[in-house]
């Protein structure tokens, strides 16, 4: 066990220093960063004062290598004032150890400052909005659980039938239909079409402001409707899974046994298909769950919901680079530490897939 953990945990870690260095590079080239964040009237020693602060005066691959050391929880900062690797407990926090030349610091990773928020630090920007992403994704997933097992098992058991061909061609519709253009038809229909019925808006988050602009409520109706669009796929994709496993299940000799030692229908397809079927279940839930913290940023956006797809929208559209690359490096972070806990999963639902 602890072999397997070492090998997916230098995995997962190699995974994330490419995807660093694919970010860092392709954001590098954008443009100059320190044009980005004054207005076009700004004076050539303007722009230069900023390049030297963040910086950006450095040779390319000097500001990867400081990159790398802002990211790293254990880093190495200078003691001289002047370098931009100056240690500062504003700047970094943690936890300090001076070793003369340089201070040795233990931290969590430093994603920098925003452009265009008077030098808010990004991870605050995303410790706002995550959470918001993060129920909007586990609030979709478990819809998509639900819904797909049930309409899974259902159309494999009664495989051939008028309600076997309808749940497939609604799986495929589900399948082929973009989730903007589902956000945008359910938006309009049950939050302006039918609002005075549901009660739904067309936008919103989970939080709102009273009509006062004083306090904040909390508005759980604002979550149905982007949670049900997010999981129109992954229930699709769920009940095909489902389906061939329960055809192929029962199939097998020993669900015959099992009716033949008097089990219902219902306690077959419980005890003993159902269980069956779970491992590719996993393998879709984990990958679509991870996705979607990746892949709400139209459907946050049509909603209205302040999580972190908005955020990277927001952040794209001024130019916020440091933003969209601790966004993008939260959500790699966050596939590999899926993928970690999945492949344990594995070994616990089926022993026999240890590699020892």
């Amino acid at each position: 066990m602890i072999k397997l953990l070492l090998q997916k945990g230098l995995s997962g870690l190699l995974t994330l220093l490419g995807v660093t260095v694919v970010v860092f590079f392709l954001f590098n080239v954008l443009g100059d960063p320190a044009q980005m964040m004054v207005d076009q009237n700004a004076s050539q020693a303007q722009i230069a004062k900023i390049q030297q602060k963040y910086g950006f005066d450095l040779p390319t691959y000097q500001q990867f290598l400081y990159f790398l050391n802002d990211l790293s929880p254990l880093s190495i900062h200078s003691n001289q004032m002047g370098d931009f690797s100056y240690y500062s407990q504003n700047k970094y926090g943690g936890y300090m150890l001076n070793l003369g030349y340089v201070t040795l610091v233990l931290k969590q990773p430093y994603l920098r400052t925003s452009y265009q928020r008077q030098g808010k630090r990004v991870s605050d920007i995303i410790a706002e909005t995550l959470p918001n992403t993060f129920i909007l994704a586990l609030s979709s997933i478990s819809i998509a659980i639900v819904f797909g097992m049930i309409f899974g098992v259902l159309a494999g058991y009664f495989k051939g039938t008028f309600l076997d061909s309808s749940l497939l061609f609604l799986s495929t519709l589900g399948m082929s239909v973009p989730s903007f253009f589902s956000a945008i038809l359910f938006s309009w229909i049950f939050g302006h079409l039918l609002g005075d019925l549901t009660g739904l808006n067309m936008t919103g988050s989970l939080y709102e402001m009273d009509d006062f602009g004083e306090d904040q409520h909390l508005q759980l109706k604002n979550l149905l409707l982007p949670a049900i669009v997010l999981g129109i796929r992954p229930i699709a994709v769920i009940v095909q899974l489902v389906r061939s496993g329960i055809i192929d299940v029962l199939q097998q000799e020993y669900i015959k046994t099992a009716y033949a030692k008097g089990l219902t229908s219902f306690q077959v397809v419980y005890r003993h298909a159902i269980k069956n079927t779970l491992n590719p279940v996993i393998t879709a839930v984990s990958g679509w769950f991870a996705s979607m913290l990746a892949g709400t940023v139209f459907i946050e956006y049509i909603f209205g919901w302040r999580g972190l797809g908005k955020e990277i929208v927001n952040a794209l559209n001024t130019l916020d680079i440091p933003v969209v690359m601790g966004a993008v490096l939260v959500i790699a972070s966050l596939f590999v530490i899926i993928n970690l806990i999945v492949d344990f999963l594995y070994i616990y639902i089926d022993p026999k897939a240890k590699p020892f």
